[in-house]
């Protein structure tokens, strides 16, 4: 028995579909971010379980507005917990959002219309409803961790709809 053909993906020739995690460029690595800020979302586990619980609050760190860092280039000396995502990590991390490019590329899976690898345009993740841009109701300076249960959002674990369509929708 034969395995049934793989379908053609229209992202064949791409970096992220000829190289491995670990033999991107340090641009290319950077460039497979999409600008979404979903992982800067301050994250609870359930010590039982180990499921993990999205909050609508952010490192302190964030800019919210343009879903970046405020010190990129220094982040984990200023913030202990903040996590880098490396080749061998975001196999093994379980909160990186479906969405995630660096999840999607290590699954071989394709990027999104919204990515802006593939639209060109650093705003379509905004666009497509995916990134924290107005969802932010304060940073983990401003809001107690006694109060981050008081905060709990499924919205990150989600993809909207416009998300999921297979192209950009007209405007």
């Amino acid at each position: 028995m034969t395995a049934p053909a793989k379908r053609p993906s229209g992202q064949e020739g791409s970096f992220w579909k000829t190289k491995t995690l670990e033999e991107m460029s340090d641009g290319e690595w950077e460039s497979l971010c999409d600008g979404c800020a979903r992982c800067c979302l301050e994250k609870l586990e359930e010590e039982d379980s180990g499921e993990i619980y999205f909050t609508h609050v952010s490192c302190a760190l964030l800019d919210s507005g343009l879903c970046a860092c405020k010190d990129y280039e220094n982040r984990s000396a200023r913030v202990s917990d903040c996590v880098r995502l490396t080749p061998a990590n975001v196999r093994t991390i379980n909160w990186l959002p479906p969405s995630c490019a660096y999840r999607l590329v290590a699954e071989g899976r394709d990027l999104y219309w919204w990515h802006p690898l593939i639209s060109g345009d650093p705003n379509t993740v905004h666009e497509a409803g995916v990134s924290v841009r107005g969802r932010v109701v304060g940073t983990e300076d401003e809001i107690p961790d006694a109060e981050l249960e008081d905060h709990i959002v499924q919205w990150p674990t989600l993809l909207p709809r416009q998300a999921r369509l297979k192209r950009r929708p007209k405007a």
